[in-house]
């Protein structure tokens, strides 16, 4: 009786709360991505798939891997507590303004609040954006450069997080420490990519005997990534005149017969010289309590990232050049994309940060 009576009076752990969350354009990679992680994450209920032109059809219709689910796709969604956005640019601005002031948390994956300057919009992406009066309240979702904002965004009347672009996460994780230390005098990223990054929708150029044995440059003149590369690098640096968006980003995408990964080789110019054990301390600094960002000594590779959350960071200096190699490596549909909206929902939740990533593959 009293051993009985002992585990009743015992302290009873807390109840673990339960986000409901629904994915709207969850037929595409990233939306698989995100159906993968959330379904496994302790603290989530998927209460909805939206897709449009789907009725009730098994997500393993379009994702087979995910049978196992029992989950559905729809056209609507129920109520819900976040609702993470994988849709193409233009789509998700103009659902956010009802999404807001429904109180729910808006997580987009597209490019609709990334930028703060609604004047971006039309030059980069081609419309107008249809809610410029919410991109000040957006929040950039790099969550090792703006983890307070994001937390910040528990409390919020109105909580967006524009979630970066693939590009973008592993380019500005491989400079983001010179740009504090102000150090880029000039920059130029060259970037390869795998083809799951262009989308599901079928392309000519995207087919196997085009990409297969071959590797293909694009975006030359002003790849749309170079916007959130440029906004972020000025951000982070310590003065205006030293920030390289004053100048441009050089940028080069390249696609390459791979289906996921992305290397971005970031070739930099100091403006002071500098000896490679203080670039090492340097990078040690910025990312050695960082959870999903690891510094390597040796070079980095697409593969040592696959299916994790991790971006692997390589840095050295060439003294015969004098230039700083930056080099990032990442899944491109995990920390460049899903894993990473995943990360900054539950810094907006106030969860441990890695809660539903601790499944993947941790990097060697």
């Amino acid at each position: 009786m009293r051993s009985r009576l002992a585990a009743e009076n015992a302290p009873q752990p807390a109840a673990r709360p339960i986000i409901r969350v629904g994915i709207i354009g969850a037929t595409g990679y990233v939306g698989g991505e995100l159906i993968r992680l959330l379904q496994r994450h302790p603290n989530v209920r998927i209460v909805g798939l939206q897709a449009r032109g789907r009725e009730a059809d098994p997500v393993s219709a379009v994702h087979p891997h995910l049978a196992r689910t029992g989950l559905v796709l729809d056209s609507s969604l129920p109520e819900a507590d976040a609702v993470f956005l994988a849709l193409p640019h233009g789509a998700a601005a103009a659902l956010v303004p009802d999404l807001v002031a429904k109180g729910v948390r808006v997580i987009d994956l597209g490019p609709d609040f990334r930028l703060r300057a609604a004047a971006d919009y039309p030059r980069w992406y081609g419309f107008e954006h249809p809610a410029p009066e919410l991109l000040a309240a957006a929040v950039y979702g790099l969550p090792e450069l703006h983890r307070a904002e994001l937390a910040a965004l528990a409390d919020a009347q109105v909580a967006i997080v524009g979630s970066p672009g693939c590009f973008p996460t592993a380019t500005l994780l491989a400079l983001a420490p010179l740009a504090r230390a102000g150090l880029i005098a000039d920059l130029v990223v060259d970037a390869k990519t795998g083809v799951s990054g262009a989308g599901r929708d079928p392309r000519p150029e995207l087919t196997y005997s085009e990409v297969n044995e071959s590797v293909r440059a694009y975006g030359i003149g002003g790849h749309r990534h170079v916007a959130e590369m440029e906004q972020e690098l000025a951000w982070l640096s310590p003065t205006a005149d030293a920030n390289p968006g004053a100048n441009g980003v050089d940028f080069l995408p390249n696609l390459v017969p791979m289906t996921r990964g992305i290397l971005a080789a970031c070739h930099v110019r100091p403006t002071r010289p500098l000896t490679s054990p203080e670039l090492r301390e340097l990078y040690d600094q910025a990312y050695r309590d960082e959870p999903f960002v690891e510094v390597s000594d040796t070079p980095v590779a697409t593969g040592q990232t696959l299916g994790s959350n991790f971006c692997r960071v390589h840095v050295s200096f060439d003294e015969r050049t004098g230039r700083i190699l930056a080099i990032g490596v990442e899944d491109n549909l995990v920390k460049g994309a899903a894993g990473q909206a995943v990360q900054a929902f539950n810094i907006v939740f106030g969860l441990p940060e890695i809660t539903g990533l601790e499944q993947l593959p941790l990097a060697p």
